[in-house]
């Protein structure tokens, strides 16, 4: 006893130690990440944050609580996006920082809910108010600006197919606040018997939310089937890559004539010129879907002028038949910060100097389009003649990222969603698998299959409830692989309804300030004003 009392005096002391608690929360807060790709953890998601909350629950103030939030969220975006360190170099330790700052009111929130000994109240409110508040972060760094919703806790369950019912009902978020939920759960089991009784009967509650929703939920209906061929030509290198990738994704095309397909898809930057100024190129695309009996859906990455009489570069979607660019065409509308625009670039123009930021901001698209694909031309060509016209959905590089805008295109009718993407750059990251994953989230959430199409993998297939659709295109990987994907009708909730989680997390974080706010003031009002007089028989 003596030995374990010296052991947890020894532990408290270097808990105090300013610099070896900082180091603890940094640790704390990046161990979410081995539950995303590639580690692929996904079980670990529901206990990763417990170290991080109990750690939060010893500080002995407000302050230090906060800092522990604030370099624990620095701690989980630097682990979580570790695959840019080549790219941004030191400039990626100051982003984290910053955004961690976003976890600094969390951090007090935690150490005001689960300080001490709570009682059984103040326990049943931190399995609500804790993840709510979590959500308010996911929600705030989602803005593309600040990076985009990439390592939302939710997206981490990409392959577990009772959180991808959830997903269907409210989005990842929901996904999000049921992993918090758990952690806060777990974290309230080893504290105080009456926060282990407010704990049991949280998670008792959130398994039967969870089984309703996997027994009642509307779930797509099947509506037949199409062919997906996706072109991935890999790796090329050389000072001539855009052009020898080029004439790889033809070859490769080549190799699809006689699957009976009902379109082709190419990865992101596939093209490397704008289409209407290389009628030539343009001509050998047309000339491949005459020869396989469909559509191509190329991507270029080119200096271009839009509908509205806007030039620079574009990232743009188009559809190309027999006879050529089929007018169809969606300009990429969600860039990536320092990717492909620098934000406020008169102040942090100088990134471009200690990494591989944009040098020239590219320009963004005004709206998102749903094509139209003809139907096949003869039976001899396609598995769907005399069908209806598919309806496509595309999305290029990390839009897949945002759940508003696949929902949106799903409410606007498209059949299929496409991602068109990159991550050639991160190649032998974490980045290709994290990637590929999100089409899992996507696709649960619409009730719409999705093809995620890379140049360099991994480029995959989900059906309509987020399940993987045959064998991925791995990273070094260069092949056309056809896919035969089920389309489905119907409506999931979280298209009906949209980001309801997100509007119920502000609304109890609402209640609980205002409750807070009226606590506050209630003891005021019981403090004896300073000089007035003790009351009778009071020293």
């Amino acid at each position: 006893m003596r030995i374990a009392a010296v052991r947890r005096e020894q532990g408290e002391r270097l808990l105090r130690s300013p610099w070896w608690r900082g180091g603890a929360a940094l640790l704390a807060g990046a161990l979410p990440a081995l539950a995303f790709p590639a580690p692929d953890l996904w079980w670990f998601a529901y206990i990763a944050l417990v170290p991080w909350l109990l750690l939060i629950r010893s500080a002995g103030t407000g302050r230090r609580a906060a800092l522990d939030g604030w370099l624990g969220g620095t701690g989980y975006l630097l682990a979580v996006h570790n695959w840019l360190l080549p790219s941004l170099h030191v400039f990626l330790v100051i982003l984290a920082a910053l955004l961690g700052l976003l976890w600094a009111p969390w951090g007090l929130l935690v150490s005001r809910l689960l300080g001490g000994s709570p009682s059984v109240a103040r326990a049943g409110a931190a399995l609500i108010v804790v993840p709510s508040g979590w959500l308010m972060i996911e929600l705030a760094r989602s803005w593309d600006a600040l990076g985009g919703p990439w390592g939302l806790l939710g997206a981490s369950q990409w392959q577990v197919p009772m959180a991808l019912r959830v997903a269907s009902v409210g989005g990842v978020w929901l996904v999000s606040l049921l992993v918090v939920g758990v952690n806060t759960a777990v974290t309230l089991l080893l504290v105080t018997s009456a926060a282990r009784t407010a704990a049991a009967v949280g998670i008792v509650v959130g398994a039967l939310a969870v089984g309703a929703i996997w027994r009642w939920a509307p779930q797509p209906e099947p509506a037949g089937a199409v062919r997906i061929a996706v072109v991935q030509p890999g790796v090329v290198e050389g000072s001539n890559s855009v052009e020898l990738r080029f004439a790889r994704s033809e070859q490769l095309t080549r190799t699809l004539v006689g699957r009976q397909l009902d379109l082709v898809v190419w990865g992101e930057s596939s093209v490397g010129e704008d289409l209407s100024q290389r009628p030539d190129l343009a001509a050998r695309i047309a000339k491949l879907s005459r020869e396989v009996g469909t559509d191509v859906l190329v991507n270029m990455d080119a200096r271009q002028t839009d509908g509205s009489g806007r030039t620079g570069i574009f990232k743009s979607a188009v559809l190309v038949g027999p006879d050529g660019p089929t007018g169809d065409r969606y300009d990429k509308m969600r860039l990536v910060p320092f990717g492909e625009y620098i934000p406020a670039r008169s102040v942090l123009g100088w990134v471009t100097s200690v990494g591989k930021a944009a040098g020239e901001d590219r320009l963004r698209g005004n709206r998102q389009v749903v094509m139209s694909v003809p139907e096949p031309p003869s039976p001899v060509h396609s598995s769907r003649a005399g069908a209806e016209r598919l309806r496509i959905g595309p999305l290029i590089c990390f839009e897949s990222a945002f759940p508003d805008m696949s929902r949106r295109l799903a409410r606007d009718g498209a059949q299929l969603l496409i991602a068109q993407s990159s991550t050639s750059t991160f190649q032998h990251s974490w980045a290709p698998a994290q990637h590929a994953s999100l089409g899992a989230l996507r696709a649960a959430e619409s009730g719409r299959p999705m093809v995620h199409a890379t140049l360099t993998g991994i480029s995959t297939v989900y059906d309509a409830q987020g399940h993987r659709i045959g064998t991925p295109l791995g990273t070094d990987t260069s092949a056309a692989a056809v896919f035969d994907v089920p389309l489905a009708t119907g409506t999931t909730l979280y298209v009906r309804l949209g980001d309801w989680p997100v509007q119920g997390a502000l609304g109890v974080l609402a209640a609980f300030c205002a409750y807070e706010g009226v606590r506050s003031l209630r003891r005021r009002t019981r403090v004896e004003p300073v000089g007035a007089a003790a009351p009778a028989g009071r020293l």
